[in-house]
């Protein structure tokens, strides 16, 4: 009775399993790199690009659920876009306390020029400030006392990765072809929330489906005598 019940829970839930354990995941690498001295030279640096990156990626996967579920039509993919939501504020908050506080040592004199003098750091505070209130809205409560307030706030997320991704270009400096790939493809996203193109994929996707497979019936075919 056991096992049965686990393999259902596994072949029902299997997605959002998948989302919890591959976003804890880095995590657990980053800790265990931690304290086993593997973060190189510079161990500050190392946690907030390991952070950072993985609260972009995850993000990303958020504002991708849409898209994948008007592409594909697989709506269990947007039963885990909050908790992928979440997990990159997670990564994200972690970013900015290591910065405020093992960068700066939570010390507002430090922070304020910090912030003026580097853009990129300004970008990235911008950026947390606005994934902030999704954060605390993302519950069923919050999105009925929002209606449909709740939905623009939440695509304020698309601006969130925008952000994000010049706050990158500008740490990164030389090579910057990591985060202008992210770029393109928050650009993409954005261009399958415009309502013209869903309308067009969404035909297309539901023609797809209603074509006639399999190989066409033969007219007028003459039995042969027996």
């Amino acid at each position: 009775m056991g096992l049965s019940t686990t393999m259902k829970t596994l072949k029902t839930q299997w997605l959002r399993i998948t989302v919890h354990v591959g976003s804890l995941i880095p995590l657990a690498v980053l800790v265990w790199s931690y304290f086993n001295d593997q973060l190189a030279a510079d161990p500050i640096r190392a946690i907030l690009l390991r952070t950072g990156k993985t609260a972009l990626i995850l993000l990303m996967l958020s504002l991708a659920c849409t898209p994948i579920n008007t592409l594909l039509g697989f709506k269990q993919v947007l039963k885990v876009r909050r908790a992928l939501g979440l997990y990159a504020f997670l990564y994200a908050t972690i970013h900015f306390l290591v910065f405020v506080g093992l960068d700066y040592g939570f010390d507002p004199d430090l922070l304020k020029p910090a912030l003026l003098d580097r853009p990129y750091a300004l970008v990235g505070f911008a950026a947390f400030l606005i994934l902030l209130p999704l954060a605390i809205t993302s519950t069923q409560g919050w999105m009925k006392r929002l209606g449909q307030l709740w939905k623009k706030l939440h695509q304020w997320g698309y601006l969130a990765a925008l952000l994000v991704i010049v706050h990158f270009v500008w740490l990164v400096k030389a090579d910057i072809r990591e985060p202008l790939v992210y770029g393109a493809i928050v650009v993409l996203l954005l261009i399958f929330r415009i309502p013209r193109v869903r309308q067009v994929v969404s035909r297309i996707r539901n023609r797809s489906r209603n074509k006639p497979m399999g190989l066409p019936v033969a007219k007028n075919v003459k039995r042969l005598p027996q």
